[in-house]
């Protein structure tokens, strides 16, 4: 196998006993480990309303990583587009790009990135944005090429050059980006049921444009890497119990892990939580090397973006380690 590119995704995960505040501290560590571990993008996601993931102000974020790294890109996995104006969004992008010039990644999402609730909060009457999607895309590459139809312009923004990504977790986010040939990033680490498909459709359908002359698959997945397999196993089980509480409705901030789940969910949480757990690789060093290496071979993905919900910080700057040299290697 080709050597990969690959990156990390943070969602600025909130873990028990700490503060978000860490949290935040902690992500400046882990990006710049990730920049001389040869990781290519670092992303944040846009979240709201949830006791675990503090990335809700993601263009902040995005700039506090920036500038506490050199040459790493960073950007956001994504944006939640129907949430904002394309106008600001260009604006503050333009913005991000011109502090940091050639390390800025736009990724776009259509959901609200949480519940309809909060949805409402942030939309008020706005919440039919998400069917517009497509328009606001091509509002974005107005705004950045200096030529918005309503004459309006994104200053900073106007005339750089931000690689908007198509963000996705269904099909429909798969004609999109290969209708308007640019770069598509899919969710499985949390969404995999429709990734094949998405990703066939992509490729099958992708236009060549100004941005790409071909497809180009990022897939998200979950990795937890550690010294020994039943180590990584133990590590694992960290995110189980978060996704357990997706299930179930009661979210936890991320909690320690335990030697065992057989006592913490039931077999229905279990088998709906591992449904959305597909795509993940634990386990040593050698062990993940290898699940990660036939799933690279089995999807042809062009680059694959790691997020790893470990509850020790050290452990998880460690995952990080051993998983860029298995993928050197």
């Amino acid at each position: 196998m080709n050597a990969i590119t690959y990156s990390v995704l943070d969602l600025a995960t909130v873990v028990q006993h700490h503060t978000i505040a860490d949290t935040f501290r902690n992500s400046v560590e882990n990006a710049q480990q990730a920049e001389q571990l040869g990781y290519k993008r670092y992303w944040f996601a846009e979240h709201h309303n949830m006791i675990n993931v503090a990335s809700s102000a993601t263009v902040l974020l995005i700039g506090q990583i920036a500038g506490q790294t050199k040459t790493i890109r960073v950007g956001s996995g994504g944006i939640m587009l129907p949430n904002h104006s394309p106008l600001v969004v260009a604006e503050q992008f333009g913005t991000l790009e011109t502090l940091y010039p050639g390390r800025i990644d736009l990724g776009l999402g259509r959901a609200p990135g949480t519940d309809q609730t909060t949805a409402y909060a942030i939309r008020g009457e706005n919440m039919n944005a998400a069917f517009h999607f497509p328009q606001d895309v091509a509002a974005l590459e107005h705004y950045f090429k200096g030529d918005h139809p309503n004459g309006v312009s994104a200053i900073p923004g106007e005339g750089l050059d931000i690689p908007i990504w198509i963000l996705g977790s269904s099909p429909d986010s798969a004609v999109l980006a290969s209708a308007k040939g640019l770069p598509y990033a899919f969710a499985s680490h949390f969404a995999p049921t429709h990734f094949l498909q998405a990703i066939t459709l992509y490729r099958e359908n992708f236009k060549p444009s100004a941005y790409l002359d071909k497809p180009y698959v990022l897939s998200c997945v979950n990795v937890v890497a550690a010294d020994t397999d039943e180590e990584a196993r133990r590590l694992y089980t960290s995110l189980q119990q978060m996704f357990r509480g997706i299930v179930t409705g009661q979210r936890q901030l991320l909690p320690p892990p335990v030697d065992s789940m057989e006592s913490v969910w039931s077999y229905q949480e279990s088998a709906a939580a591992m449904q959305m757990l597909k795509y993940s690789f634990v386990g040593s060093q050698q062990t993940v090397k290898k699940q990660l290496h036939e799933f690279i071979d089995k999807t042809g993905v062009d680059e694959i973006m790691i997020t790893s919900h470990i509850y020790d910080h050290q452990a998880r700057l460690k995952s990080y380690r051993l998983v860029a040299e298995a993928l050197n290697g």
